[in-house]
């Protein structure tokens, strides 16, 4: 009785759209079109004046429109599914978006007189465990509102603020133009969170919702499949749990 209830209260799969609108959805909110583009450069340009006049309002702004989630949902679909050729590319438009990202930063930062680095700045460089908590939350958050029946929702603005993908990326440029390599380090860190984790709550939650597969694969390719997914997650959860400890525990 109990676990009957809790599966009518927690249940992702009634109201989630068809295999094809969330196939469709997901792909077309990846893509790599002028639109995006330019979209994601005023994104850029929106949270370097943020990060650099440490307003957090003008940062959240920023959030709302970057388009960066919707590489790292499509990469997730195309792991599930078993298509490696749309992950791929995907993975390579996920790449180009993070090079102009960080150059526009860079740019921005070199020409800003403002070379303090603010509160906000430096909140981007000290990454712990509780930001793989907010990743991951996020994640599955984002995912399940890209997958319902009914698109309009306030899900994914929110996600966009939690998750804070651009900001990362602007304190690596702000890092790069006045040499803080320690900074760099710590703001790139706080991107590779936000994005695996993100890509990778997408992903379980794609697989309980079950999307066609392209292509078959043996229990054993599924079985290494996910230990590499495990290793991976290990890798990058291990440091933010030593300095989780470094911050707070005494």
């Amino acid at each position: 009785m109990l676990k009957q209830i809790l599966h009518d209260c927690f249940s992702i799969t009634e109201d989630a759209a068809t295999h094809n609108e969330i196939r469709d959805r997901i792909l077309s909110g990846g893509k790599i079109t002028g639109t995006n583009m330019s979209v994601m450069v005023c994104s850029i340009i929106i949270a370097s004046v943020g990060l650099n006049t440490n307003s957090v309002a003008v940062i959240i702004g920023a959030m709302l429109i970057s388009p960066l989630m919707g590489s790292l949902l499509a990469i997730a679909y195309g792991i599930e599914s078993v298509n490696f050729k749309l992950t791929e590319l995907h993975i390579i438009g996920l790449m180009f978006q993070i090079i102009i990202s960080v150059c526009t930063a860079t740019i921005y930062f070199l020409l800003s007189p403002v070379k303090t680095a603010t509160e906000q700045i430096i909140a981007r460089t000290q990454p712990s465990f509780f930001d793989v908590l907010v990743a991951v939350v996020g994640g599955i958050a984002g995912i399940i509102g890209q997958t319902r029946k009914d698109k309009a929702n306030n899900i994914i603005p929110g996600v966009a603020i939690a998750t804070a993908l651009m900001p990362p990326l602007c304190t690596c440029g702000y890092s790069i133009a006045n040499g803080k390599i320690t900074m760099l380090l710590g703001a790139l860190y706080l991107f590779v969170i936000n994005a695996y984790f993100i890509f990778l709550s997408a992903a379980i939650v794609l697989s309980i919702l079950e999307v066609p597969k392209v292509q078959e694969l043996t229990d054993e390719q599924w079985l290494c499949l996910r230990k590499r997914m495990l290793r991976n997650s290990m890798i990058i959860i291990i440091p933010s749990i030593l300095a989780l400890y470094g911050l707070y525990i005494k």
